[in-house]
């Protein structure tokens, strides 16, 4: 659906700073290549705990990070083989979250049944992605697209980052294309003006003409040259819940958003830039290009994200029936995007549960009369 472009009051939802996630979609939750095999680390997707771990043959697995004997947090132990052993007293738990050993039993005792859930996770993109929802609907979800990862001529930057913010503010500063006023003192874009704006069930897309100046903006490939102004299209798109955008060819980014409870996010962010250079020039610049542009270009951006997002964070919480005024229509889009995802989630988890208590209604209801 075609939406207006104006820039208008609307008021903002309060409600999406409260709502939680659907679930049924893949999150990322790590760099791929800093879990080596052995090793264990704690996630959390909007507060389910989860211990991941890579086994002695590189597998990835995914199991609740609690030990059902004590609750000790399973990602503490050790990987035995394939299986994850916890910490407080070896019982040992295979891919699928069943106890298959307990190191102080005879080998021929039947095990207790103690089992903690597993998650679907995989590897793509080096991230480890994990599907906290449905199960069963895990292989009939898609991962983004993201075709640069696989061609050589893009120069690709990954950028992590930690917000003490609500996934919903996070969202709306990856969309605010408006908001490169803030960043005009590190040569960022500016006179930003929205062309397009469409919605659809499970994305918003939204297309701006920005201006770029500036020696950074000439190196990237955003400007032609770094004493005049060049003006670019770029379309910034939510498909729920990770972000797709492209400047004309120039540049991509992919940011895969990993909401962690109500007041705290991450994101995983791949960079792609076409860089004024020659590739047989590149390829060997590129271990200390990457690093670079990380430290010196896109955390300074971060930073000054990161600064707006909890500033606006902290201001909620001190006052949630505070209201605010929005003009731009694609955060309005967003927040209808974020609460509607939430709510169908809601609708069908309630679904099965009522179908439940009607079937007991009507047995108990049956019983009764037969007697």
């Amino acid at each position: 659906m075609e939406l207006a472009t104006t820039l208008t009051s609307h008021t903002v939802q309060n409600a999406v700073r409260e709502v939680g996630i659907n679930p049924n979609h893949w999150y990322a939750v790590s760099w791929a290549n800093q879990l080596k095999p052995g090793e264990i680390i704690p996630v959390v997707i909007w507060q389910q705990a989860i211990a991941v771990y890579r086994d002695i043959d590189g597998q990835l697995h995914a199991l609740e990070d609690f030990c059902p004997h004590k609750g000790v947090a399973l990602h503490k132990g050790k990987v035995h083989g394939c299986n994850l052993a916890c910490a407080y007293h070896g019982w040992e738990f295979d891919n699928q979250g069943n106890c298959v050993k307990i190191p102080y039993l005879p080998e021929k005792q039947k095990l207790p049944r103690a089992t903690v859930r597993s998650y679907p996770i995989q590897e793509k993109y080096n991230l480890i992605w994990i599907f906290p929802g449905e199960p069963s609907l895990a292989t009939t979800c898609q991962l983004p697209h993201i075709p640069e990862f696989f061609e050589s001529e893009w120069l690709v930057v990954p950028i992590s980052a930690h917000f003490q913010a609500h996934f919903s503010i996070c969202n709306e500063n990856t969309m605010d294309v408006f908001h490169g006023f803030l960043h005009q003192g590190l040569q960022g874009w500016f006179d930003p003006v929205l062309l397009s704006l469409k919605e659809t069930e499970t994305s918003v897309c939204a297309k701006y003409n920005v201006s770029y100046k500036g020696q950074m903006a000439k190196f990237l490939g955003l400007s032609d040259r770094a004493d005049t102004v060049t003006t670019l299209p770029i379309t910034v798109e939510y498909r729920y819940p990770h972000y797709a955008t492209s400047l004309q060819g120039v540049s991509s980014l992919y940011l895969m958003r990993l909401p962690i409870g109500p007041k705290e996010s991450r994101s995983f962010a791949l960079f792609f830039f076409k860089v004024r250079l020659p590739q047989w020039v590149i390829r060997p610049l590129k271990p200390l290009l990457v690093p670079l542009l990380q430290r010196f270009v896109l955390s300074k951006f971060l930073a000054q994200d990161i600064e707006m997002i909890e500033s606006e964070q902290r201001n909620y919480l001190a006052n949630p029936q505070r209201r605010y005024v929005e003009i731009n229509p694609a955060i309005i889009a967003i927040q209808r995007l974020i609460i509607r995802q939430y709510e169908q989630f809601m609708q069908k988890s309630i679904q099965p549960s009522l179908k439940y208590q009607e079937r007991e209604t009507i047995t108990n209801s049956t019983s009764t009369n037969g007697s």
